[in-house]
């Protein structure tokens, strides 16, 4: 039975369910940064995955991708599969501008986390679940 890890849980809101993988937002509000997890039990790597789940998966990722390409209007879109903190296989999509704080290195360990207040966090979830919604879609965050 699929459960999401603990830490993905503490660092992130819910956001909705896409088919395979189920779509969160980074609770660090310095960049649009969402996460997709595949509701799959005990998945750790994108080659456990079946075959027709890989390809779902990057389905998903290239769906959200250019969502925050259309909604953010970024100068770079990063994915990562990291892991080494959370061994559950979810994969990392971060709107990025020339002008973040911490362009052109990665985010890691770049800037303290800046807590989202509620009418940004409001707003950056509805932006892009009003593109998602009609596209294999459900949106859960209320």
């Amino acid at each position: 039975m699929f459960e999401l890890d603990s830490a993905l849980m503490a660092d992130t809101v819910i956001i909705g369910d896409f088919p395979l993988c189920r779509l969160l937002l980074h609770c660090d509000a310095n960049y649009p940064w969402f996460i997709l997890v595949p509701r799959i039990a005990d998945v750790t790597e994108i080659y456990h995955l079946s075959e027709q789940d890989q390809y779902q998966l990057i389905r998903e990722s290239s769906l959200l991708a250019q969502t925050l390409v259309d909604v953010f209007s970024p100068d770079k879109v990063n994915i990562a599969t990291l892991g080494n903190r959370v061994a559950q296989l979810h994969v990392h999509h971060i709107a990025r501008y020339k002008t973040d704080g911490a362009w052109p290195d990665p985010i890691w360990g770049r800037l303290p986390a800046q807590e989202y207040t509620g009418k940004l966090l409001a707003a950056r979830v509805d932006s892009v679940v009003n593109v998602l919604v009609g596209d294999d879609f459900t949106a859960l965050h209320k």
